[in-house]
């Protein structure tokens, strides 16, 4: 049985991080496709000319694609793996002994300048952009789904409150076209006061995290969560998303999605939608077929 008698823990060695990052690594592959120097200009408003020199904001946008992508839990965790794992220290362009930023400074970098801008979204457009540059869109056809996501807050930790219900986006069209309709047959339309029933309801609300909002799927599952609300196209593509509490009903994002898709990707052929009068409706009205379930009558 042999044994390793030699210690080379302090043997001296000439080499990069360059020679230590295998070529077939995640962190190349990103590097090739994406220049991400399209985000200075983006964020050079958000820069003032005097005061100390600041981190480098591509710096700070690569290391939440490292966080995702390698699905590290949180960002405290991330610059930890950063201290120590070459891959990513050659992704940043750090070398051996470049101190890596400090948890406090990232945060308020992101509160400070970036929490309230749409920072985000460009780069998330921009990024698509690249990818249907590359032949590899197929916007044409649309499917569109929610999933929940637990909030870390206790579901037993809440007050009740009474808030203002929101209308939905259909529901003044409807009162419109009602009206227009009674005129058009002789009849006097109907008052705002017609169309107005109860709009306040009790809510919980977590005392934890305010945010989120209280989902209910059945007596099992019930909890303080968020809504994910995302269209892709049909190879699994991204193309737009919403994020909501989670007692927001799914039907209600899909017409803000699809005019998301419209305004920033092209109008889709035919959008997989939730089964409703007002979402068929406002689908054909752009010229989008909609794709909807079978259901059976109930009668």
């Amino acid at each position: 049985m042999p044994k390793n008698q030699v210690n080379e823990r302090e043997q001296m060695e000439t080499l990069t991080i360059e020679q230590l990052v295998p070529q077939d690594h995640l962190v190349r592959k990103l590097d090739a496709a994406i220049d991400f120097s399209f985000i200075y200009p983006l964020v050079e408003d958000l820069y003032s000319l005097f005061g100390r020199p600041s981190i480098d904001p591509v710096v700070l946008i690569k290391m939440t694609f490292i966080q995702y992508t390698f699905g590290i839990r949180s960002m405290r965790q991330t610059i930890k793996e950063i201290e120590t794992n070459m891959a990513y220290r050659w992704f940043l362009g750090f070398g051996f002994h470049t101190v890596v930023p400090h948890f406090s400074t990232f945060g308020k970098n992101y509160v400070r300048r970036f929490a309230d801008t749409d920072l985000f979204e460009q780069i998330f457009y921009q990024v698509l952009k690249e990818v249907a540059d590359r032949g590899l869109l197929s916007s044409e056809h649309v499917f569109i789904d929610s999933t929940h996501v637990k909030a870390s807050a206790n579901k037993r930790k809440f007050q009740k409150k009474v808030v203002r219900k929101e209308s939905r986006a259909y529901e003044q069209k409807l009162q419109e076209e009602l009206n227009i309709d009674r005129e058009k047959n002789r009849k006097k339309p109907f008052p705002p006061e017609k169309f107005e029933k109860d709009v306040h309801k009790e809510i919980k609300e977590s005392t934890t995290d305010p945010e989120s909002g209280y989902y209910v799927k059945d007596e099992r599952t019930k909890q303080f969560a968020y809504s994910f609300h995302a269209a892709t196209d049909e190879r699994g593509f991204v193309l737009a998303n919403i994020v909501t509490p989670g007692n927001v009903h799914d039907s209600n994002m899909l017409q803000p999605l699809v005019q998301k898709i419209i305004d920033k990707v092209k109008r889709p052929l035919a959008v997989a939608a939730y089964k409703t009068p007002a979402i068929a409706n406002f689908l054909l009205e752009n010229q989008i077929l909609p794709v909807l379930p079978y259901k059976r009558p109930m009668t």
